[in-house]
């Protein structure tokens, strides 16, 4: 029989003090009955013997006298199995779809279990996302934990709906997605809805929602969870998993806000010291291991405050993981969707995953070519600022012509146009007959006799 605790000292937000406790684990489930209902906390600090939890739901009604804790010997863990797949839950695993609980023999923590380094096997076979921007330029690698960069107001809602409309593998294994969100609104979560029961694909869809006006520890444990059933669908029944977590700003906001509570010492921004080793906890949960037939690939997905690069969300993410896709307000204001980047973007594992036997032979010579052809195209725009455009050289002049036709024809595309790969080289390849052949120096002359002609 577990022993409950009635000696609260103080009641913060939703933190809980308690006083004169032994025997307790960190990060140990806890439960709460206060108000005539039953709560969930976990334990977030222990100082000699006063215990500080936090719980899992609004305690501004909470009163001193009339709350009474209790503590499990384990950390918060949730039920799975396959029937979890085109099911919806809240953000600490609690399904909100009433299609009834989830019952297993089998439970997880969500905290995960670390990753070997050495049993991790190198990523190299790509995911196709119909985006040809990100297929071509930034390719995303399966296993690979890739962010998107965007800001506030941008499509970024949009393109993670299409990745998960579009996403699929060379072979016919097993392929499904979990989708997690923090912060979101209540139109924003209807939004996924909706698109992912337009495009049959629900089914294949796990959703984790925390709402906005959702306790905001919920928001803590929603990726935590996203992330355990991601590793138990991969490793337990041999699944290839899509991991979008949305939007990581509001879930670090959240952090910051639960450590000013704490009264830990803030770092830059305010955020707490730990924000870098916190959130490579998650990201580091993606991967693969070898022997194992499933994968894990995360696409987590920031606002930039002020669309600042260089804020401490974005800055420790470019850290951590494996490159960036960038979304540009410029871009976005020239009505193209989607309003990818590429100059800044990029994915540090595509180089092994392209080329021959991945992907096509000519791929790396002709990313190579558009990052370099497009990179001078911004140099071009900004000389004829200067001088006009009627002073370029004709050289100087195809460039800018090349920069319009790659914006409007190749970053461009429908929101539910799906390009195979082969279409969107094909396309590049096109555009690039735009430049002289003498332009064109990081094509082979192989590639360049087959795809650009003399």
């Amino acid at each position: 029989m577990r022993k409950e605790y009635t000696k609260i000292r103080k009641i913060e937000s939703s933190m809980i003090e308690i006083e004169k406790v032994t025997d307790v684990a960190y990060k140990a489930v806890v439960s709460v009955h206060a108000l005539g209902m039953d709560f969930v906390g976990q334990v977030v600090k222990i100082d000699d013997d006063t215990v500080t939890i936090e719980v899992f739901g609004n305690t501004e009604e909470f009163s001193l006298n009339d709350i009474v804790v209790s503590f499990h010997e384990k950390p918060l863990e949730i039920p799975l199995d396959e029937s979890i797949l085109g099911r919806s839950f809240n953000g600490i695993g609690e399904p909100i779809d009433n299609g009834g609980d989830i019952y297993s023999d089998d439970k997880y923590s969500v905290e995960g279990l670390p990753l070997n380094p050495v049993a991790r096997e190198y990523p190299r076979d790509f995911i196709q996302t119909g985006i040809s921007s990100i297929d071509t330029l930034t390719t995303l690698i399966r296993g690979q934990k890739l962010p998107i960069f965007s800001g506030s107001g941008l499509l970024h809602n949009e393109i993670a709906a299409q990745i998960v409309r579009q996403a699929k593998l060379k072979t016919d294994e097993n392929f499904c997605f979990v989708f997690a969100a923090m912060g979101i609104k209540k139109d924003e979560a209807m939004f996924f809805e909706d698109a992912f029961n337009k495009a049959g694909v629900r089914d294949k869809v796990v959703m984790y929602q925390n709402l906005a006006d959702s306790p905001i520890m919920e928001r803590l444990v929603a990726p935590k969870c996203a992330l355990t059933a991601a590793e138990y669908l991969a490793y337990k029944r041999g699944y290839h998993v899509l991991v979008i977590v949305t939007d990581m700003t509001s879930y670090s906001e959240a952090l910051r806000e639960v450590s000013s509570i704490r009264g830990e010492v803030p770092s830059r921004k305010g955020y707490p010291g730990y924000l870098y080793s916190d959130l490579a906890s998650l990201y580091e949960r993606a991967g693969m291991i070898r022997g194992v037939k499933g994968s894990v690939t995360l696409i987590p997905i920031l606002t930039m405050p002020n669309d600042d690069i260089t804020h401490p969300v974005a800055d420790l993410t470019g850290y951590i993981t494996e490159g960036q896709i960038v979304i540009d307000r410029s871009l976005s204001n020239k009505g193209i969707y989607p309003p990818i980047n590429v100059l800044p973007s990029l994915s540090r594992l595509m180089k092994d995953g392209i080329g021959e036997g991945y992907t096509r032979a000519d791929h790396e010579d002709l990313m190579n070519q558009l990052y370099e052809s497009y990179s001078k195209v911004q140099d071009v725009r900004n000389i004829s600022q200067i001088v006009g455009e009627d002073d370029l050289s004709d050289v100087d002049k195809k460039y800018l012509r090349f920069g319009d036709e790659f914006e409007r024809r190749f970053l461009a595309q429908d929101k539910d146009e799906n390009r195979e790969l082969d279409e969107s080289l094909d396309l590049g390849w096109e555009i690039l007959k735009i430049l002289p052949r003498n332009e064109l120096h990081r094509v082979s002359k192989e590639n360049l006799d087959k795809f650009i002609g003399e």
